[in-house]
């Protein structure tokens, strides 16, 4: 594999610090500002596996950008492969998450290759760096190729690791295991680790396309170029099609809810992920099931259909993701800040979120999602309040304000020594 052709340096825009100020208030830019002017002077790197699809890729455009806007050079590398790499990882995404998935030694040995091709194109930015983010499974090796690294190197996970299938992590412990420190996005997620664990949960960018305001106009515009009746009700599922965030389930609770409320619409509206090879088979199943219905729309959206998603969002009554496993969940953050109630998988990320009663309510099953369906379209009041109480729980712990400001607080701790484990932001009950 020639190495030249594969790892992607992200090139970034700049942003700056004025409009956060607007939607935060200006202690908390005060705030970053404070943490980051000890690292000014420091390079910092993240490495992950795709540039658009996903929450990682989501978050990163945003977050290196606004830690550049404080003064530290930080920069963003995308590590590609061969299409058994992208088997290998999925295999080990589905393991982590509790499936019981044999990887074939021949899958294993390709992963391993591409990362140490990756890691020759990259050894003039990894080696000298002063701060590495390796995030996820997929570029987890690299470690391995760098003995005499100059800085600190942070492992990143954003899966729900809970309950892994034993033997693929015992084999990515072999890397994981190697680093300086482990993120991981909730107590529960996390295995235990030879290095400093740290609990930071992922967050959304309140000026991006996909969330700030917009005009009543353009959501009609998306809702009429989607075939897509305003005057009815909508239930909506923003994801990636993939068999855990259980699409099929989802059309199930749609169809009993709709045995009591004829005019709703189901909106299945995702794309699909760079590393993911099992997207087009899940899709193809979800067109399958939904064939017979003119009230089930299925977007397949490209990458930068931000805006649309946006408007989805602004324009569906009850947003429901009925995940079975779950790392975090954006798109329920995205939804919050949307001021609309939640339907969430009781699973990973979505509880911290997701506050039975509060901000929305957690279900197990397409029968408890489609009672909780026909609950709220019957109490509109309470609908609005879910609302209300979503964008404030966001507002105050899920934004990207904060999680850079984890970050550098994690920075700091590991220059100036760290404890064995780093709670960084445990989130206020303010609704139980």
């Amino acid at each position: 594999m020639d190495a030249k052709s594969i790892a992607v340096k992200v090139p970034m825009p700049q942003t700056s610090l004025d409009e956060y100020q607007k939607i935060v208030g200006p202690e908390v830019i005060e705030q970053l500002f404070q943490l980051a002017t000890p690292l000014k002077g420091l390079r910092i790197v993240h490495v992950n596996s795709t540039r658009v699809g996903g929450g990682v890729a989501e978050i990163l455009t945003k977050l290196v950008p606004l830690a550049n806007a404080l003064g530290i050079d930080t920069s963003w590398e995308v590590i590609t492969g061969r299409d058994e790499f992208y088997q290998c990882t999925k295999s080990f995404h589905n393991a982590l998450q509790g499936n019981h998935v044999a990887v074939p030694k021949a899958l294993l040995k390709a992963y391993e290759d591409v990362n140490a091709a990756n890691a020759e194109i990259l050894k003039p930015v990894l080696q000298d760096a002063d701060i590495v983010f390796i995030h996820d499974p997929q570029p987890a090796p690299l470690i391995t190729h760098f003995p005499e690294r100059h800085g600190k190197w942070i492992w990143r996970c954003h899966i729900d690791a809970s309950r892994p299938y034993r033997p693929v992590w015992q084999y990515l412990r072999g890397f994981t295991a190697r680093y300086d420190a482990s993120i991981f996005s909730l107590a529960t997620f996390a295995q235990p680790m030879p290095n400093p664990i740290c609990l930071i949960p992922p967050s959304i960018d309140p000026l991006s396309d996909k969330n700030r305001e917009l005009p009543e106009a353009d959501i009609d515009t998306v809702c009429a170029q989607y075939g897509i009746d305003r005057q009815r009700r909508t239930l909506l599922q923003v994801s990636r099609f993939d068999r855990f965030k259980d699409p099929l389930g989802v059309i199930e609770a749609y169809r009993l809810a709709k045995r009591f409320a004829t005019d709703l619409q189901l909106v299945l509206a995702g794309g699909s992920a760079d590393d993911d090879p099992e997207g087009a088979v899940v899709l193809n199943e979800v067109y399958a099931a939904a064939a017979e219905d003119p009230d089930i729309h299925v977007l397949l959206l490209p990458a930068d259909a931000s805006r649309v998603i946006n408007a989805l969002q602004r324009a569906a009554d009850i947003v429901i993701q009925k995940s079975l496993r779950e790392g975090f969940g954006l798109t329920v953050t995205e939804a919050l800040w949307k001021g609309k109630p939640v339907i969430g998988g009781n699973t990973g990320g979505i509880r911290l979120q997701v506050i039975n009663h509060h901000t929305g309510f957690l279900v197990d099953t397409p029968e408890g999602a489609a009672y909780r369906i026909r609950y709220l379209f019957h109490a509109r009041d309470q609908l609005k309040e879910m609302g209300l109480k979503g964008k404030e729980l966001v507002r105050e712990h899920f934004l990207l304000t904060r999680h850079l400001r984890d970050h550098l607080a994690l920075i700091l701790a590991l220059r100036t020594g760290g404890s064995d484990r780093i709670d960084l932001h445990p989130v206020a009950a303010t609704f139980r």
